[in-house]
């Protein structure tokens, strides 16, 4: 059976023109939500050959799962770009019902990972990039959606944290900074939201099999690029997609403030 426990509702995804987030957008509109696609580029999703724009991502999903759905570019690190992108979705497809905050990343102020990378030698401009690509933006987007949750008492909540956040580890060290300051967050607001009746959740990957995560060279051993067999892997896309639905659906009703490891236990066990 289908589930369309969704239908009638509004999603906006960050960050949804590749990986995880056009997985996310996919399992909510599979659920019968519109959605708000959401992308900093228009051409983003082609630089890993997910895609070719954020239109027609857009359009993909509107189109394979029946629901209405636009596509907004945006800078998450800037506050007016966030009202904006609220206002819009808001104008377009009606009230936010779900946020699904995705957009992030190890990148540098350039582009790419910080080189160096660890605690001490990271540059300045990689410090701030990281922490306001990751904790800012979340930030930034989750206080012009709230507001709206709060007035009208109802509304999901889910941001994206990462297994680095819960150890400490000397490559990338700022983005797991950035990352622990957004679960962190994530429970400082269900806290605050709580008595709106409006859920804040975190979902916290490990490796998962995206173009980035391929076309950077951090799917070089085949042994954990299976799909099946074994934990010891790294995870599908929707295997992580779907913890959204959970979160978002109404299984998710009565959860909040937590952040759920979507890693196979792989931080059960040392490396």
């Amino acid at each position: 059976m289908t589930d369309t426990s969704l239908k009638g509702q509004v999603a906006l995804v960050t960050g949804a023109g590749r990986g995880l987030g056009r997985a996310f957008a996919e399992t909510l509109a599979k659920m019968g939500a519109s959605i708000a696609v959401h992308g900093m580029r228009e051409n983003g999703p082609a630089e890993y050959g997910e895609g070719t724009t954020l239109t027609a991502t857009a359009e993909a999903i509107g189109s394979a799962f029946g629901v209405k759905t636009i596509r907004l570019l945006g800078d998450l690190t800037k506050m007016e770009d966030c009202a904006r992108i609220v206002a819009e979705t808001e104008k377009a497809l009606g009230p936010i019902d779900i946020l699904v905050h995705n957009a992030g990343g190890d990148i540098a102020a350039a582009g790419g990972k910080p080189n160096p990378n660890d605690c001490v030698a990271i540059k300045e401009e990689d410090v701030r990039a990281v922490i306001d690509r990751n904790l800012l933006s979340t930030i930034f987007i989750c206080q012009q959606v709230a507001p709206g949750m709060m007035q009208r008492k109802r509304g999901r909540i889910v941001t994206l944290g990462s297994i680095a956040g819960f150890i400490g580890r000397t490559d990338g060290a700022i983005y797991a900074v950035s990352k622990a300051g957004v679960a962190h967050y994530t429970r400082c607001l269900a806290s605050q939201l709580r008595p709106y009746d409006v859920t804040v959740n975190s979902i916290a990957p490990g490796g998962t099999r995206t173009g980035r995560f391929i076309g950077t060279g951090q799917g070089s051993d085949p042994k954990r690029m299976v799909t099946e067999g074994t934990l010891d892997r790294v995870a599908t896309v929707d295997e992580v997609a779907r913890t959204v639905a959970i979160f978002a659906g109404p299984a998710g009703a009565f959860v909040t403030g937590q952040t759920l490891r979507v890693d196979g236990g792989g931080q059960l066990w040392p490396a």
